[in-house]
């Protein structure tokens, strides 16, 4: 029985929502059509039309998106408030079923054309186009929300103890104080209670105030609101970044003058203090000299004996650093230099030709049977010339043919060593600046922790007892 009657009035419940559904929409749609089918947008929708329009204005700040210092921008989320009355757009609800409010397209409607007139936005109006709220009464609601790029005169005088006022002025754009009059919705200024905080800006207040000018292009007078954000700048991270470490170097040369004269750490910590000063001042030079050898080539500098002596050789046995496909120890070291001594003895014994070529003294003389009596000279060299011997060995070989051929040969061997010696001559200079960096990074560590150790054991009550 009681299942019965629970199921009938779910029932009903259900049949009287249709109906009041089903009979809503009919009286809107009828209310649409009947209001808007004579609605002139253009039209100024006051009684008389010697009144002014009185729309009240107001803001709300959601956030502050960017402060630009450089190109003096402030950047806003906010949502503006424009409420007026139409004398067009009034009904009673009774005859259109109860309808007291219907959300509008603003383009079917006409509604104030108010921008912020220091905007700078590359649409210059950043707002959307949300509906139109409007009553039985003709009260209009029209909240459109936007991102606002607005140009801010910033003084960074006290930086980064700052505050910044950056003005927000909005008013219509072609409807003059006689025509469009608009009043300032809350005497507090703008709306912040759904502001969210911003990390790096603290704001104070958003006071509007509002305006009514005269300018010099026409007589009449135009009305504008202006709200002006003040902000503070967070001063925590620039604290312990910037201000901390520079209150921090000073004080160790202020506190020297401090210590009574009869003390020793008068001077130690003077003298603490500049040889920080002479390793960092020392570190930009020898980062210099590294850059300089890695980008050096065969073109413009040769490496002197000493260099190639003592960044080639010993520092980097002392390091301990190698080199891909070398190791460098003090007995390659030795070798090395012997192998370079007999090399220049032997080539003060060879002929002019047997240097120019890298061959024996045997082939000095090119007509005299080179077949046999010639001894290696090196790869496709030996080869070429073998080959010339044979062709002209009947016919009988000039001097001056096989002068031509070495001539040619020259040429080519020597570009090939050049090639060779340019790139071995870049590796050794890039090589010499790794082993210079390396020096430098085992001498400042060292430096360091000698100095900073020195000056805190000398001091007497850094160790209690």
């Amino acid at each position: 029985m009681y299942f019965v009657m629970d199921l009938y009035l779910i029932v009903l419940c259900l049949l009287v929502i249709y109906i009041k559904d089903s009979l809503q929409r009919p009286h809107e749609k009828k209310l649409l059509n009947n209001l808007l089918q004579t609605y002139n947008t253009l039209e100024r929708p006051v009684a008389n039309e010697s009144d002014p329009l009185e729309v009240k204005f107001g803001l709300t700040l959601q956030q502050i998106i960017d402060v630009d210092e450089k190109n003096q921008l402030l950047i806003t989320n906010i949502w503006l408030s424009l409420e007026w009355n139409d004398y067009n757009l009034r009904w009673n609800d009774s005859e259109y079923g109860g309808v007291r409010d219907l959300r509008i397209t603003p383009n079917k409607l006409w509604k104030p054309d108010v921008l912020m007139y220091n905007s700078a936005d590359e649409g210059f109006d950043g707002t959307y186009h949300t509906n139109i709220v409007v009553k039985n009464n003709g009260s209009c609601l029209y909240v459109p929300p936007g991102i606002f790029k607005s140009t801010c005169k910033i003084d960074i005088t006290w930086f980064p103890f700052d505050d910044q006022h950056c003005d927000m002025k909005f008013g219509s754009w072609t409807y003059d104080g006689n025509q469009l009059d608009l009043i300032l919705n809350s005497n507090d200024g703008g709306d912040l209670s759904d502001f969210i905080t911003n990390g790096e800006w603290y704001l104070i207040g958003m006071p509007g105030k509002k305006n009514t000018i005269t300018y010099q292009c026409c007589p009449e007078p135009y009305v504008d609101i202006t709200f002006t954000i003040q902000i503070r700048r967070r001063t925590l991270y620039y604290f312990f970044n910037l201000i901390v470490p520079c209150v921090l170097i000073s004080s160790m040369a202020l506190l020297g003058f401090t210590l009574p004269p009869d003390s020793g750490e008068k001077l130690t910590l003077g003298t603490y203090f500049n040889c920080i000063m002479f390793m960092v001042a020392s570190s930009v030079v020898l980062t210099v000299v590294v850059l300089n050898y890695h980008h050096r080539t065969a073109d413009i500098h040769e490496m002197p004996p000493w260099i190639k002596s003592v960044f080639l050789q010993w520092l980097p046995w002392i390091l301990r650093m190698g080199r891909p496909g070398r190791k460098i120890t003090r007995k390659t070291i030795i070798l090395s230099n012997r192998m370079k001594e007999l090399e220049l003895k032997e080539r003060s014994s060879k002929s002019l030709l047997a240097n120019v070529l890298d061959i024996d003294d045997d082939f000095r003389h090119p007509c005299s049977g080179m077949s046999g009596s010639t001894t290696a000279i090196g790869g496709s060299v030996f080869t070429r010339l073998t080959t010339v011997e044979e062709q002209n060995a009947n016919s009988g070989c000039t001097h001056k043919d096989l002068h031509h051929i070495l001539k040619e040969l020259q040429f080519i061997t020597n570009r090939m060593k050049k090639a060779d010696e340019e790139q071995e001559l870049i590796s050794d200079w890039k090589f010499a600046a790794m082993v210079v960096d390396r020096f430098c990074l085992f001498v400042f560590t060292l430096f360091t922790i000698i100095a900073t150790v020195t000056v805190l054991l000398s001091a007497p009550h850094i160790i209690v007892q």
